[in-house]
């Protein structure tokens, strides 16, 4: 009702302006409100745009924190030997060799499905030669894979808890190089967590304390560099392409600085360091 009609009281022209007065501070407020909700909206998509900013600095800085250094100049576990390799020998622990035996070098991506099938038909008889002071295996872990494991980086991850065990606790490395196989992810999965990794670590004798360096990422800290310029190192190495396709791939076998190929065959690992023995 207008508060200009002639007809009306002045009691009835004083409602009628409260009912005026009323109407136009409610329609205020529901602007108000709706103003605020939107300004809300706009700062909670802001705030999700930056969040998602941040994480992607963070991963980026995470997937950048190694630099093309060559191997040599780079930390390694104090178990390896100059080229990087993690030797084991009849104690069963890292860093030990059996002397003037045969050696077989294993190059090898803890993602890899194919150096899990390496594993299953030669780990057997890679502990008794080496257990019996047949031979020395020498381990290289690389990280050709990180593509794989949805974002996570499994394979560097993994090869620098790796290299961490061998480095702090070298008996327990054999057992954890094993737990890794029998517990391998598949290709595009984000791969094992490293509070997994390092319960794997503990269950393989690495003390606690060197378990807590795993999950807290201190080992990848320490060993992600080193992961990565191994890597490097053997992707460049010609000796250590395959001759078919041309690039490095793994597993890479070799049985005294000599290709082995046919690691596939049951026993036929052994019957080459039996060879390389008597020649």
């Amino acid at each position: 009702m207008s508060t200009k009609n002639p007809n009306m009281t002045k009691a009835q022209r004083r409602d009628a302006a409260r009912a005026e007065a009323l109407a136009l501070r409610e329609k205020e407020q529901a602007r108000d409100k709706r103003n605020r909700i939107i300004t809300l909206s706009v700062l909670g998509v802001a705030l999700v745009a930056l969040g998602v900013v941040v994480w992607m600095i963070l991963q980026q800085g995470a997937k950048n924190d190694v630099d093309d250094i060559p191997l040599a100049d780079v930390t390694m576990p104090s178990t390896a030997q100059e080229n990087g390799g993690i030797p084991v020998g009849a104690d069963n622990a890292a860093g030990t060799e059996n002397a003037d035996a045969p050696v077989i070098d294993v190059y090898l991506d803890y993602m890899c499905p194919v150096c899990g099938q390496f594993e299953q038909t030669n780990a057997a008889d890679i502990d008794e030669m080496v257990g019996a002071g047949d031979a020395t295996v020498v381990y290289h872990p690389v990280s050709i894979l990180d593509r794989l494991s949805a974002g996570t980086e499994y394979s560097t991850r993994s090869g620098a808890a790796a290299a961490y065990v061998a480095d702090k606790a070298p008996e327990a490395f054999p057992a954890f190089h094993a737990a890794l196989f029998t517990n391998q992810p598949a290709e595009n999965s984000e791969g094992l967590t490293d509070e997994q990794l390092a319960s794997y670590a503990e269950e393989a004798g690495a003390p606690a304390d060197v378990a807590s360096a795993i999950e807290d990422g201190t080992a990848r800290e320490t060993f992600g560099q080193y992961v990565h310029s191994a890597t490097q190192e053997a992707t460049s190495d010609e000796a250590l392409q395959n001759p078919q396709s041309g690039s490095f791939g793994t597993p890479t076998v070799l049985v005294d600085g000599q290709r082995f190929d046919d690691w596939g065959t049951q026993g036929a690992l052994g019957e080459a360091v039996t060879a390389a023995a008597g020649s």
